[in-house]
């Protein structure tokens, strides 16, 4: 008969209880939790630190989930442990957040136990889920598409939640709960192949698994491993070569070239990394994506802009041979200008100066109109401009079709409006009504473009 401790020294030490620490174990009342929570309870006396139980009731299953939390109840109370029960309508949550009832099971289930170890002060959560466990999810990832962090299976530790029975088989759990007199109930539903997808994975398809292999389990957990050990390198990896990206004003930037320079097998998770410095995260964001994202990089030549739309609201666009991510841009609306003062408008910055300096438009010094004022705002593609020695007045979209401007850096160039009216174009030209003559003093806009450099900053 193993020890009470023996399958739990399997796992890697800094994953097990330390010293005097409080943990809490996540109790269903099933036979690898009441196993783990007779494993903890003795370790944790052993090293001075404690360990408390918490049990959520899904109320999915009538009476027999009031059975399996008043057994919890009996047994923590025999065992000297302390237990927090808690329990929550997953139907009706479900059915609000449009989740599956599995989902929203989880979600439920992991907010409460973040909760009580929050409220018990316990430094760590833990869990029972065990090799077969780790062996029915690699399998249940790669039936239904992953990659490889999927293949890699269950973590021991991750985001505060321990797996300490990771190296242990339920064959083992069973000749530990026998040999120790752990009592435990059974979740009838747990039988029905056709209540889960992991209940059809673990009764039809592993035992023929095991036909093949008596050690399939063992294996697929110990592959799994191998590529989370490869799975951390390439992160660590991604993590090195983005470095010094830095997110500013809901954008980030980094080298074209750098990440079409960098191993096939890292320049997804350099992405993946652009999203977690937006602050917008991973989710949704799957393999179709990344993958639009490393053509738009390679396709789009130095002198052209591409750009396509992505989950969360954001925006991926190549220019200057650089990749920039932004959240989706706020519309752009008409600002009055004012004399000696910056305004960022868009991905350029204009000054309403009395003179020239560096790049801009020139208007003349009294602009038509009641008031005289300028401002910048965007300009619909109808508008049209009488520019100085042409025949007539031509649209704004075809000026901007002339000069090959796509449509989406036509939408963000910004207009000159003196007293509401068109006055003159970034990169199109001023009105022949609003264009100073010869010498003639002018009023000056000066123009700057934004540039994104490298590690994500904006230079002028």
């Amino acid at each position: 008969m193993t020890t009470r401790t023996e399958l739990l020294e399997r796992a890697p030490y800094a994953v097990l209880p330390k010293r005097g620490e409080r943990v809490l174990c996540a109790v269903s009342g099933g036979l690898d939790s009441m196993c783990l929570l007779h494993m903890l309870d003795a370790w944790c006396k052993e090293q001075g630190g404690a360990v408390f139980a918490a049990h959520f009731n899904h109320q999915l299953r009538g009476e027999a989930a009031d059975r399996d939390e008043v057994f919890v109840r009996e047994v923590c109370a025999q065992w000297d442990i302390p237990l927090t029960a808690g329990r929550g309508d997953v139907r009706a949550f479900a059915g609000e957040r449009g989740l599956s009832l599995e989902e929203a099971a989880r979600n439920l289930r992991y907010g409460f136990l973040r909760q009580a170890a929050e409220e018990l002060q316990c430094a760590r959560l833990y869990t029972a889920h065990h090799a077969g466990d780790n062996a029915e999810t690699v399998l249940l990832n790669l039936v239904r598409g992953t990659g490889l962090a999927g293949l890699a299976g269950m973590a021991w530790e991750r985001d505060g939640i321990c797996r300490p029975l990771l190296g242990a088989g339920r064959e083992e759990l069973e000749q530990y709960a026998s040999g120790w007199g752990v009592p435990h109930v059974e979740d009838t539903t747990n039988r029905d192949p056709a209540a889960a997808s992991r209940n059809f994975l673990r009764l039809q398809i592993m035992p023929l698994l095991k036909q093949l292999n008596p050690r399939a389990v063992e294996h697929i957990s110990q592959t799994a491993g191998q590529l989370r050990a490869a799975d951390r390198f390439l992160e660590d990896e991604a993590l090195r070569r983005t470095a010094q990206v830095k997110a500013q004003d809901g954008r980030v930037a980094l080298s074209g070239e750098d990440l079409l320079r960098a191993p096939e097998a890292v320049r997804p998770r350099m992405l993946l990394r652009l999203f977690d410095l937006l602050g917008v995260g991973r989710k949704d964001v799957g393999a179709v994506h990344l993958n639009a994202i490393l053509e738009l990089a390679g396709r789009t030549s130095p002198g052209q802009e591409g750009r396509i739309s992505l989950p969360h609201g954001v925006t991926a666009r190549c220019c200057c041979r650089r990749l920039i991510l932004e959240t989706r841009p706020q519309a752009l609306t008409e600002v009055r200008l004012v004399p000696g003062r910056p305004l960022r408008w868009g991905d350029y910055t204009l000054t309403l100066l009395d003179h020239r300096e560096g790049e801009g438009i020139a208007l003349r010094e009294k602009l038509p109109g009641e008031n005289g004022t300028a401002a910048v705002g965007p300009c619909p593609p109808g508008e049209r401009l009488t520019l100085p020695g042409a025949r007539g007045a031509r649209s704004v979209k075809r000026l901007c079709l002339d000069k090959h401007i796509s449509l989406a850096e036509r939408d963000r160039l910004p207009a000159v409006y003196a007293d509401g009216t068109l006055a003159a174009v970034w990169r199109l030209g001023t009105d022949a009504a609003f264009a100073p003559g010869g010498r003639e003093p002018c009023r000056f806009i000066k123009i700057e473009k934004e540039i994104i450099e490298e590690d994500g900053h904006d230079a002028q």
